[in-house]
C-alpha cells in the first residue's frame, strides 16, 4: 500500500431524490461528528439532481466529506442534450468526478476513446477524478485480465501530463464479481492492486491511491484492506444507509492506525 491516507468514495448511483439525499447527507455529518474520520478521506457521489441539494448541507454544516459527480461530458458547452460540463460541477462546490464507471462502459457504451477524453476534461478543469477499470468474467476465466486492465489504464493515462497526476485516483472494479454470485477473493485482488501500481509506477505515476469496489460491506471492509493491500473503497448500495457507509470508514481507520 502507498502512504497516503485511506479513501472511501460512496457512490449512490441513481438512488435519492433530494430529499432523502439530504437526510442521508445530515445522518452521515452527525455520526462523523460523534466518530471523526482521523485517517480516511470520504467522499460522497450523488445523482446530478441532488448535487447542490447535498453541498449546501455540506457547506452548512461543515460535514467532512468532499462531493463527486457520477459522470461528466468530455465537451466544456454546445448542444449535448443530457449531460453536463465540468465547468458546471465545480460551480456547485464538486471535487471528484467518477469515470468509465463499469456500468457507464457496459450500459451506456462508454468506450476507452471516451474514457480517455472525459479523464482529460476532468483534471484540465481542476477536478479530482476516479478512473475505473475492471475486467468482467470471461476476461477472468481465461486469465487476461492483466493484459486487459492494462490496455484501460494506458488507453485512460498515457500521455497525461504529469502537473495532473496528482488528481488521479484508479478503483478496481471486477465486474466477474458484482451482482453475480462471485466473490472477488483477497489473493485476487491483491493480485490486481500490485499489478495497477506496477503499471501505474511505468507509467511515472507511482503513488497513486487505488481503490477496490465490489460489495464492499462493514463486514469484509478491514479484511479486502488488510488481505488485499488497497488504498479504500468504491463502496455502492452500503454507502446508501448512513451506519454501514460509516462502519465500512471506521474500519478502514482501525486498518491505518493497526498497520501503518
Amino acid at each position: 500500500m502507498t502512504t497516503n491516507r485511506l479513501l472511501v468514495i460512496g457512490n449512490w448511483k441513481m438512488n435519492l431524490d433530494f430529499v432523502e439525499a439530504v437526510h442521508l447527507g445530515q445522518q452521515i455529518g452527525v455520526i462523523l461528528k460523534n466518530r471523526p474520520a482521523e485517517h480516511t478521506d470520504i467522499v460522497v457521489v450523488p445523482p446530478f439532481v441532488d448535487l447542490r441539494s447535498v453541498t449546501s448541507i455540506v457547506d452548512s454544516e461543515r460535514i467532512a466529506v468532499d462531493i463527486g459527480a457520477q459522470h461528466v461530458s468530455a465537451n466544456d458547452n454546445g448542444a449535448f442534450t443530457g449531460e453536463i460540463s465540468t465547468s458546471m460541477l465545480k460551480r456547485l462546490g464538486v471535487t471528484w468526478v467518477l469515470v468509465g464507471h463499469s456500468e457507464r462502459r457496459t450500459m451506456y457504451h462508454m468506450d476507452d476513446e471516451v474514457v480517455a477524453r472525459t479523464l482529460r476534461a476532468v483534471v484540465a478543469s481542476g477536478l479530482n477524478v476516479v478512473l475505473c477499470v475492471g475486467e468482467g468474467g470471461d476476461v477472468r476465466d481465461n486469465d487476461e485480465q492483466n493484459d486487459f486492465v492494462s490496455a484501460q489504464l494506458h488507453s485512460a493515462l498515457g500521455g497525461l501530463d504529469e502537473k495532473y497526476i496528482e488528481q488521479v485516483t484508479v478503483a478496481y472494479e471486477p465486474i466477474w464479481a458484482i451482482g453475480t454470485g462471485r466473490t472477488a477473493e483477497g489473493e485476487q485482488i491483491r493480485a490486481m492492486t500490485r499489478h495497477i501500481r506496477s503499471v501505474l509506477s511505468a507509467m511515472g505515476m507511482a503513488g497513486r491511491r487505488v481503490l477496490y469496489g465490489g460489495s464492499v460491506s462493514p463486514e469484509n471492509a478491514a479484511s479486502i484492506i488488510t488481505e488485499g493491500g488497497v488504498d479504500g473503497f468504491l463502496v455502492g448500495g452500503a454507502s446508501l444507509v448512513a451506519e454501514k457507509f460509516l462502519a465500512i470508514i471506521q474500519a478502514c481507520d482501525g486498518c491505518y492506525a493497526g498497520k501503518r
